[in-house]
């Protein structure tokens, strides 16, 4: 482990994998650099990459320093680039995603840019949070209810169901994982925005990002992904989007990873930024 100071002071752990050009990789709500799919997809883009896997802020090894601001997780991965040199392309999943994408536009020097199902919530896909979504999550991580804040978080944020819940907590294991970052699942939310509110993602938003980018969501996830990343790409000025045959949101890494290899490589070859 080691580890970058972003511009706050704040210690940002990371691990350094491989060789070749830079790939930094963005973890979603609950992910941390240790987390199984994080190390796998580490090590197999570390045949061919340099590749940096972090704890976002409050994570793992990583400080967290007071207050949280959407903007201070952008000068972590900032932080991250600068170390990683020029050239640097970045995977992003889920809301870690969505960080990523705030990071291109506030002008941050990504070579690449792939993203894996943003958790956007859209105009008739399904019951938005509710209104007082952000500030019960608030409370309840203020009351040190982690349980409790998981499991809200996931039933009226992630919209899964009651049942799934109360399967997860027969694992102590798992749900430890869980509740071990549940203080920083308000991060994730204020990362996403009004993007949860059920609303048309607006064009403005997202039109500086020029970098090049990849979204993808799996072919077997709920249809809601697949309009979230058709949505995305849609709106940005430099962007496909691609299903991925046989994925679903619990996306297998070793069919991931060729398709990430194939896209950043592209620029790897070219010498340059897009």
């Amino acid at each position: 482990m080691s580890t970058v100071r972003s511009a706050d002071g704040t210690a940002i752990a990371y691990d350094r994998l491989g060789a070749g050009p830079p790939v930094i990789l963005v973890g979603g709500a609950f992910s941390f650099r240790r987390y199984r799919r994080s190390v796998e997809l580490a090590e197999l883009l570390a045949e061919h990459f340099t590749v940096f896997n972090y704890d976002r802020r409050g994570r793992g090894d990583s400080g967290d320093t007071a207050p949280y601001s959407v903007e201070r997780e952008i000068e972590d991965l900032a932080a991250l680039i600068e170390l990683a040199g020029s050239g640097a392309c970045v995977w992003g999943q889920s809301s870690g995603g969505v960080l990523a994408l705030r990071a291109a536009v506030a002008g941050l020097p990504i070579a690449k840019l792939a993203v894996f199902e943003p958790p956007f919530r859209l105009d008739g896909d399904g019951d938005p949070p509710p209104v007082d979504f952000a500030t019960r999550l608030d409370q309840l991580v203020a009351a040190d209810r982690r349980s409790q804040a998981v499991k809200y978080f996931m039933t009226k944020g992630m919209g899964a169901p009651g049942f799934f819940i109360s399967l997860m907590r027969l694992f102590p294991p798992m749900w430890s994982r869980l509740t071990a970052v549940a203080h920083t699942l308000p991060y994730d939310v204020a990362v996403m925005g009004d993007t949860i509110e059920g609303k048309p993602l607006s064009p403005s938003d997202w039109e500086s990002v020029r970098v090049q980018t990849l979204v993808l969501s799996g072919a077997k996830s709920p249809e809601r992904a697949g309009n979230a990343g058709r949505a995305l790409a849609d709106v940005l000025p430099n962007a496909r989007h691609e299903a991925l045959a046989g994925q679903s949101y619990n996306i297998k890494m070793k069919p991931l990873a060729p398709v990430l290899k194939e896209f950043f490589r592209a620029t790897a070859q070219a010498g340059a930024p897009t």
